[in-house]
């Protein structure tokens, strides 16, 4: 009887001992199995990213490790600032090419879908007055854009910056930096096919090389226009301060929207100052109301950067004003085309009359307001005609901050080079 005993307590040992090796075996097969069905996931996504960007043609791929070598580890000291897009870095390629490295933050606003859109726009497209991409790297979880490095920053860092910049922009320079910027969006919106809208262009968004000739950059928002087509409805994406008031309300994109931001921008360059300035007396706050006050008293000139003295062209410096006023009316039928706001500029098409009040949306809550207000009689309305909904991004409510406060080095040092 004990003997019996003891080969069963033995039997029970035995098949404990293999059931829990079976146990054991089956769980290494399954963390195997998980593993590499992850692995092959993460390579068939980056090998689909890849194929992805090779169809778009004219890009070059860069590896990871080549691009972290060129920013040595991307370093601290390589960052040149960021933007809603992620960081950008300073990097020095193998054949000795100094290039701008934009990494595509976890933490990014914009996705993965504006990254590869900003790769479609931007890749065919040469222009002296648009940033030219250099190539891409799509490699795991990481996507990095790689663009021809310029010299001095943006506008919103050395102009708009206050003193941290030692650059003096004669009015000679600024009159060139207008024109320049007219020039890429005329390209963007009448010879490039199909049309491109920018969607998001601004002082931070207009970089300079080391002559200070502006190039576009940033190109993560941009639409391209179906052919035959001039108006498509959309979400609202971009800056207060510098959103055309019919997208910014209905979401109704079209090339007037870029020339009103536009507009908006020739201001800034020609005073000196971000449209937007709280710590300024409540009349002088807002850039675009100012100028169109002094305008109807005839004192345009009296909006001029006085860092310029008496050192401008008075008689090119009212046009310019007067073109950036063309470029905000309320209506978009209202503004020039971007060839004919470089005509303007140029002073081949007269600007003495037909001159109304701009379109101007102060701040978030004023939009939000507004949008109300046009949304509540179409309320009957069937889904097909009514406004679309309001969505600002919280790329947009981080621009406000910037730009509802006066200019500082502090305060854009991290978001004045973009890409």
């Amino acid at each position: 009887m004990v003997q019996r005993d003891k080969k069963w307590n033995k039997a029970i040992r035995v098949s404990y001992i293999v059931f829990a090796d079976v146990i054991k075996k089956c769980c290494s097969m399954t963390c195997l199995s998980f593993l590499f069905k992850k692995s092959t996931t993460s390579k068939k996504t980056t090998n689909e990213d890849n194929a992805g960007v090779s169809e778009i043609g004219n890009v070059k791929l860069y590896s990871y490790t080549e691009l972290r070598n060129a920013t040595e580890d991307f370093s601290p000291g390589n960052k040149l600032g960021e933007g809603g897009f992620g960081p950008v870095y300073k990097g020095k390629l193998k054949d000795g090419a100094i290039v701008a490295i934009k990494v595509l933050s976890s933490e990014s606003k914009q996705g993965v879908k504006e990254f590869f859109n900003e790769i479609k726009v931007i890749s065919s497209i040469v222009h002296e007055n648009l940033v030219r991409l250099h190539g891409c790297c799509v490699e795991d979880d990481h996507k990095i854009l790689v663009y021809n490095y310029l010299e001095n920053n943006s506008l919103a860092q050395t102009l708009l910056g206050g003193s941290h910049s030692n650059i003096q922009f004669s009015w000679k320079t600024r009159s060139k930096i207008c024109i320049g910027v007219a020039q890429g969006l005329a390209y963007l919106h009448e010879e490039v096919r199909p049309h491109i809208v920018h969607r998001d262009i601004k002082a931070s968004n207009i970089l300079l090389d080391k002559d200070l000739n502006p190039r576009i950059s940033d190109f993560g928002l941009a639409k391209l226009l179906p052919p035959n087509t001039t108006q498509v409805s959309t979400r609202v994406a971009g800056t207060i301060g510098y959103l055309a008031p019919e997208y910014a309300i209905h979401g109704q994109l079209t090339r007037r929207a870029d020339t009103y931001s536009f507009g908006v921008l020739l201001l800034e360059i020609v005073s000196g100052r971000c449209n937007t300035n709280k710590r300024l007396p409540y009349e002088e706050q807002h850039l675009l109301e100012r100028t169109w006050a002094l305008y109807e008293r005839n004192e345009l000139l009296k909006i001029i950067d006085t860092s310029l003295g008496y050192d401008f062209d008075a008689e090119e410096a009212s046009r310019f004003m007067k073109t950036a006023l063309m470029c905000t009316q309320d209506a978009p039928r209202l503004r020039p085309s971007m060839p004919n706001v470089l005509k303007m500029l140029k002073g081949e098409i007269d600007l003495n009359s037909g001159i109304t009040k701009p379109g101007l949306i102060t701040d978030l809550m004023d939009l939000k307001v507004r949008h109300q207000k046009v949304s509540e009689p179409n309320a009957h309305l069937s889904a097909q005609h009514s406004t679309v909904p309001l969505s600002i991004s919280t790329r947009e409510e981080i621009a406000i901050t910037g730009y509802n406060n006066s200019y500082s080095a502090q305060e854009h040092n991290q978001s004045s080079y973009t890409y």
